[in-house]
């Protein structure tokens, strides 16, 4: 059986994050980087799944896109336990949309022959959810989106996943080969030891560029580009009504209503 964990390296949710002068992008000199959360999950079901199953023979393969530091987000699955780490790495890749994201992926993949794929259900920085059923679609494979839940056949052909949906839970059956995003409360993802983080740091990671996967101009092409970066506006200040309570309620209904329009 093989396993394949997608991950992203993106800026940690409590950095301070400050848009480029030139509104091109954001500065990224002293911004912390970690694995997407979502893609801890991710990374999390494909080890519990070889661990599992050991009939299967799983090998778990780890797989990111991006410049050179992206290369620290497989190291971190390494160190939680994946067999395989793979970098998909080219100056071609830079500002893909995730379109063109999840089409370099499938091509990168495709003839790998995985079956099954770990996504994270969306990534903290642009939050778009997108490169999961994007990739599942290029490579014309079932998607089950956001699953909190997973059983597994015993034959391990198919899998049933549970996903929440608007007041309700969702059960989906899907055959593998097969492509599953997730979600928090899928699972607790584990916490990896020194020693494990120090040797995944001496680790080989293949390293794959667009020649090597015989990519042309087109196949790196994005057909949407991010136009500008702006910081949002600064929030008014806030104001305090001082006085007669029964006067003061009237007085915050007209802010409401004629002021802010939020009734």
């Amino acid at each position: 059986m093989k396993i394949l964990a997608l991950v992203k390296y993106v800026p940690d949710s409590t950095a301070q994050i400050k848009v480029k002068p030139d509104g091109s992008g954001i500065e990224t000199a002293g911004v912390k980087f970690i694995l997407n959360p979502f893609c801890e999950f991710a990374v999390e079901e494909a080890i519990r799944t070889k661990e599992k199953n050991p009939a299967a023979a799983a090998q778990v393969t780890a797989l990111t896109l991006g410049p050179p530091a992206s290369v620290e987000s497989v190291r971190t699955a390494l160190a939680m336990g994946v067999d395989h780490a793979v970098h998909l790495a080219d100056e071609a890749f830079a500002n893909l949309d995730e379109l063109a994201a999840a089409r370099i992926i499938a091509k990168a993949i495709k003839p790998r022959g995985f079956d099954v794929i770990f996504a994270g259900k969306h990534a903290i920085d642009y939050d778009s959810g997108q490169l999961g059923p994007a990739l599942a679609e290029y490579l014309d494979i079932p998607h089950v989106g956001a699953v909190t839940s997973l059983q597994w056949a015993a034959d391990l052909k198919s899998v049933t996943a549970r996903r929440r949906i608007e007041g309700a839970e969702e059960v989906v059956e899907a055959k593998l080969p097969c492509l599953i995003t997730c979600e928090k409360g899928l699972n607790d993802p584990r916490y990896p030891s020194l020693p494990k983080l120090m040797k995944a740091k001496k680790a080989p990671v293949e390293t794959v560029n667009a020649a090597a996967m015989g990519l042309s101009p087109a196949d790196t092409a994005s057909a949407t580009r991010v136009a500008e970066f702006a910081p949002p506006p600064p929030r008014p200040p806030g104001r305090i009504l001082e006085g007669d309570p029964a006067q003061l309620a009237k007085e915050l209904v007209r802010i409401l209503r004629e002021e802010e329009k939020l009734i």
